[in-house]
């Protein structure tokens, strides 16, 4: 039996996972705790962007085995659907130089030769799902153009916490892995789509996640 943490931005994309199950916490984080496929479950509510994703993550994934992240994306060139999020990377991390953003790995040294700027997710066990790099920062993307940008990164998702999760899943040396639905296409109709689609894409991506415990 493994202790994992699950981490959700929105109560929306929380409730959708084992709904109605669990003993509920409160705190600095609102977290549902319950046993199910033979692991023990911390379902927290993070909240939006990447320093309540990593606060989250420091403060209730230090005892636990895996960090896990359920919950909805923008898609930058990809289609409908949930997706297996093999890499994140923070495209607002990097250095600024004229007429140029340089990325770097979330926490390096932003100077000097860039390397691979993503972190890798624990293996895929075999969910079919298609795989994904995924673009997060601090920005909710509706424009084209950022889209085009991020797609330079080679992510086909974007949103604002995956980067952060697994920034802090590295430093506290835990497996990390997410599953997240689209939404919207980052673009002028983006908020209107968001919000019609959350709870679709937030149950999609809940079951998916649930599909992945089985095999954990």
């Amino acid at each position: 039996m493994a202790y994992i943490l699950i981490l959700a931005a929105l109560p929306e994309e929380s409730d959708a996972l084992f709904p109605g199950e669990g003993v509920r916490e409160h705190g600095p984080f609102a977290v549902r705790r319950l046993a199910a496929h033979r692991h023990d479950l911390a379902i927290a509510t993070c909240g939006l962007g990447k320093v309540n994703a990593a606060l989250c993550a420091g403060l209730l994934g230090a005892d636990t085995d895996m960090l896990l992240m359920s919950g909805t994306c923008g898609a930058l060139a990809a289609g409908p659907g949930a997706y297996w999020l093999a890499e994140a990377v923070q495209h607002d991390y990097g250095a600024n130089h004229p007429g140029r953003f340089r990325r770097y790995r979330a926490g390096d040294w932003p100077m000097g030769e860039a390397g691979e700027a993503y972190f890798a997710a624990m293996s895929d066990p075999g969910l079919g799902l298609p795989h994904a790099r995924i673009a997060s920062g601090d920005s909710f993307v509706a424009c084209p153009d950022a889209a085009a940008d991020l797609r330079s990164l080679g992510a086909t998702l974007v949103d604002m916490e995956v980067g952060a999760v697994a920034q802090a899943a590295a430093r506290l040396g835990k497996p990390w892995a997410a599953i997240k639905a689209v939404t919207d296409e980052a673009n002028g109709e983006s908020a209107g789509d968001f919000h019609a689609n959350l709870v679709r894409a937030a149950r999609f991506s809940a079951r998916e996640i649930e599909r992945l415990l089985e095999r954990l």
